[in-house]
């Protein structure tokens, strides 16, 4: 699917959220969640997550703000591996938005769109309950952001489209990701 089909369904944002999220601590609160046929989504930054296993790219030592845990874990029982699985992070749920009365659970697909990139994602992760905009270290790497925790990721243009349907299983598969997210972006560009 091509980044400028996906992005002709975001043109126009219905905001589903009651408010706005902030995409940094102390930045103005510019960020809706919108509703559109199919699908939720929202344009906003990237932030790097590490979180979950131990890799070398993804520690305590390279990111100091490194948890062992991820909201949402693989079929074994483990937590998800930020540096190899494309994953999202959606904001706890709160006054502003709840991402499961939506839909949006651990396994949602995503498609995450940076220029004329498109990485197909999973919900993997949530974080606080007023920041947007935040994926893994492979997601990132993916769309050809700096993917390092503590210097990396970018200031804009990214756009988070995560779809209504058949979740990634298991949610640790990539190719289950990409194959579901393919079928879901097509849908999504003809009802929209």
């Amino acid at each position: 699917m091509r980044a400028a089909d996906l992005l002709a369904g975001t043109r126009e944002c219905r905001q589903i959220s009651h408010g706005r999220y902030r995409t940094d601590d102390g930045a103005r609160e510019t960020v809706p969640v919108c509703g559109a046929r199919g699908a939720v989504f929202w344009k906003a930054d990237m932030d790097i997550d590490c979180d979950g296993q131990p890799t070398e790219a993804c520690n305590r030592r390279t990111d100091p703000l490194f948890l062992h845990a991820t909201a949402f874990q693989q079929s074994d029982g483990r937590q998800l591996d930020a540096e190899h699985l494309p994953y999202v992070v959606v904001p706890g749920p709160g006054r502003r938005w709840n991402h499961a009365e939506h839909g949006v659970t651990g396994g949602t697909v995503a498609a995450v769109v940076h220029g004329d990139r498109v990485q197909y994602a999973v919900v993997g992760a949530t974080g606080p309950t007023d920041l947007i905009g935040e994926a893994s270290y492979a997601t990132a790497e993916a769309l050809g952001i700096r993917p390092d925790p503590r210097t990396g990721g970018t200031d804009s243009d990214v756009t988070y489209i995560f779809f209504e349907g058949p979740k990634a299983s298991p949610i640790e598969s990539h190719a289950s990701a990409a194959a579901r997210g393919e079928a879901l972006a097509r849908r999504f560009v003809r009802r929209n």
